[in-house]
């Protein structure tokens, strides 16, 4: 079995093709940017349109291994019509909705949402103007991807919407959680992680972490926000640490204090992070199995979410966190407070979380799920092509 990296990945190429491997890969990045760019969206959505071939099925190590496993292949890491010509056993993990919409990562999920029907000039959203790049895409991907490959979902809900699907409806799907290094991310004494981030030492402190910060409404900081100033007056001892951003130039006022710790490139800093918060907070509108939710818990830090998408997932209310009426802010702030005020119970939280997070997601749980499911794949394509697997 073999299991490649991503080659389009400048930073894995080796010698004196490094500088011309990130080069290309930056603007095959930008040609598919500015393509998606032409659906003219009045807000921002992430777009992949892949139509520009890579080779990658070309290398020799993809040509003979065993089971090719895909993740994620936006940003014109693959074309649409190479993923059509794999021609041997392949698992495909999903980490967002691409790969049965049409160039957007993230969709409407409602029963009138594109993808679960085909896409056609007539049901297009009302607030996009321009080329249908997305239905462009999603028209390819129906007349390239003949064969169905095995899927593999990390939460119950993306696993509904590849059922529910029109372009993928009738593909193998699993539901297998992503795999986290619990020996990594694993509790700190909180005052010892407090002391090394330069955080309060006698405050309660609410964790929100994203690539970006806040500025992806995706991650409902906007919401965040909104509970925090409901609960600063009267909860003067709060106060909150955000990952993942810098301090903006014209931060915002919430009625209590913002630490904001930009950028951590290292899993042990952001296991700190962790370790030195009492709760984490993950707003988000949309989440597919989110690593912010799982890393804190982990850490033995209770989260607290929304009932929506993949959030379900990754808390189980009132054991290892609070799950908030979906987009609700006043439930949202109950949630937070309902974690924080009763010191017992956040103790058992804490410990609850821990526990769950090893027995779901360490590697010691998630390989063998995985290794089964390889074997499936080569099963499958035995059975279905009598021959074997191509080397």
């Amino acid at each position: 079995m073999s299991v490649g990296t991503k080659v389009s990945d400048w930073s894995t190429v080796d010698g004196p093709h490094r500088v011309r491997a990130r080069a290309v890969a930056l603007a095959r990045a930008m040609i598919g940017t500015r393509i998606g760019n032409l659906q003219g969206d009045q807000e921002p959505v992430y777009r992949s349109v892949s139509c520009l071939p890579s080779q990658v099925l070309r290398r020799a190590a993809v040509q003979s291994a065993d089971v090719l496993h895909l993740n994620w292949v936006g940003n014109e890491f693959m074309s649409v019509a190479e993923i059509g010509k794999i021609c041997q056993p392949c698992v495909w993990t999903l980490h967002d909705m691409w790969a049965f919409c049409g160039s957007e990562h993230y969709a409407a999920d409602d029963i009138s949402a594109r993808w679960r029907a085909p896409y056609t000039t007539s049901n297009r959203a009302s607030n996009e103007s321009g080329l249908d790049v997305s239905r462009w895409v999603w028209l390819r991907k129906k007349r390239a991807w003949q064969y169905p490959l095995q899927v593999v979902a990390p939460s119950q809900w993306l696993a509904n919407c590849v059922r529910g699907s029109e372009l993928m409806g009738g593909w193998p799907v699993s539901v297998v959680p992503n795999v986290l290094d619990t020996e990594q991310f694993q509790p700190w004494p909180k005052a010892l992680a407090r002391k090394l981030l330069g955080l309060p030492e006698n405050k309660q402190l609410v964790l929100f972490g994203a690539i970006g910060g806040g500025t992806d409404p995706r991650k409902g900081w906007d919401l965040l926000q909104g509970a925090l100033e409901a609960l600063a007056a009267a909860h003067p001892n709060l106060e909150c640490v955000v990952f993942g951003q810098s301090e903006p130039v014209h931060p915002p006022e919430l009625g209590l204090p913002i630490h904001w710790l930009g950028r951590l490139n290292d899993d042990t800093t952001i296991a700190l992070a962790y370790g030195a918060a009492d709760v984490t907070v993950v707003p988000s509108r949309q989440e597919n199995l989110p690593q912010t939710g799982t890393e804190a818990q982990a850490c033995g830090c209770p989260v607290v979410a929304f009932n929506c998408t993949g959030l379900p997932d990754v808390v189980v209310h009132g054991e290892t966190g609070y799950l908030a009426r979906p987009y609700d802010v006043a439930d949202l702030a109950h949630g937070i407070c309902w974690v924080l005020e009763d010191i017992a119970r956040h103790a058992a939280l804490c410990a609850a979380a821990r526990e769950r997070a090893v027995r779901l997601w360490s590697p010691a749980v998630v390989v063998p799920q995985y290794l089964s499911i390889y074997q499936e794949a080569i099963d499958r394509w035995h059975k279905t092509y009598g021959q074997p697997v191509n080397k």
